[in-house]
């Protein structure tokens, strides 16, 4: 048990230097670009859409926290924050997956089983998902006629996943592909309180995003009652977008494409990718803010479980790493 702890450490410590890597050839490779996009923006516009992204982030955190502590597995939200900003890490290296099996392994240091582990993480996803669907729909139709009449189907799914969040029908999806996996059910199924509370959490983390993206907008001759929907809604789109991407670290590439064509009808000329590239670069400054500052505070001491820890069989360890 001993050699197999240190080697999950050694294995999350090459991840999250690989992240690393992917993070610093991002950044680095659209140098050029950045200095250009910022030189168009104050300083009090990059700090306040800086702020905004880092307040976005730790938002979503909570309502991840807010489905594990339903779920049976309330952890500090030191802990939460900890274990949230190093394991984002693993979104830049192509896959996806890696920030999944990073979590999976760092809450399970704090006693979490594995599986409930996974199951906050999928509701947490699903919700951001439905949230954002539901954020696009309500406002790109009333302020960009390009985004309606190019993508409406995905409008059409906005009601449909916000009604799956349901408890009800989340219980009985993720029962059914616990069993389909030959695990047992969910002991804490989420209640519907929770889920409020989750999806409260997760759409405020939807407005502050969209005020991140307005600062940017603003700053490069962006004006008009709507843009703060506007800009609200082609973040939500792009960022749905960017999740869709499974293989591109972290949705680039589709998450500025969507925003280019959300943005281009109420922007300048060549604005919207200049809004595009600072939005990545800032949001990419947060996510190594953050991971730095969960760095510096160290591991903590771990969470006393309320009941005895269930044991998983090995079958899940070897189809998760």
């Amino acid at each position: 048990m001993k050699s197999k702890a240190v080697l999950m450490r050694v294995l999350r410590v090459l991840l999250l230097l690989l992240a690393l890597g992917f993070c610093a050839y991002s950044l680095i490779s659209q140098w050029d670009d950045t200095v250009r996009a910022f030189g168009q923006m104050s300083w009090l516009t990059l700090v306040g859409a800086f702020a905004t992204g880092v307040a976005g982030l730790f938002v979503w955190m909570l309502g991840w926290r807010t489905y594990l502590t339903g779920l049976g597995s309330p952890l500090p939200v030191r802990t939460m924050f900890r274990i949230s900003n190093i394991s984002q890490l693993g979104k830049y290296v192509p896959g996806k997956v890696w920030a999944l099996v990073t979590q999976i392994e760092m809450t399970r240091e704090h006693q979490v089983p594995r599986m409930r582990s996974f199951s906050s993480t999928m509701l947490a996803v699903a919700t951001s998902t439905a949230c954002g669907l539901a954020v696009a729909a309500v406002t790109l139709p009333l302020t960009s006629e390009s985004a309606r009449d190019q993508y409406w189907w995905l409008f059409l799914l906005a009601p449909v996943v916000l009604a799956a969040l349901h408890p009800k029908i989340v219980t009985w999806c993720l029962d059914t592909a616990l069993k389909l996996a030959r695990r047992p059910p969910m002991e804490h199924p989420v209640s519907l309180g929770v889920t409020l509370v989750a999806v409260a959490w997760t759409m405020l983390g939807w407005a502050l995003f969209g005020v991140h993206l307005w600062l940017l907008c603003e700053a490069v001759g962006g004006d008009g009652a709507g843009l703060p929907f506007q800009a609200a809604g082609a973040y939500a789109l792009a960022f749905v977008f960017g999740l869709l991407v499974f293989i591109a670290p972290g949705g680039i590439g589709a998450r500025e494409a969507a925003l280019v064509m959300v943005l281009g009808p109420v922007l300048p000329a060549g604005a919207p990718i200049v809004v595009a590239i600072a939005s990545r670069v800032i949001l990419t400054l947060a996510d190594l803010a953050g991971a730095g500052v969960a760095f510096l505070m160290g591991r903590g001491k771990p969470a006393v479980p309320d009941g005895p820890v269930q044991e998983e069989p090995e079958q899940f360890t070897s189809t998760s790493t």
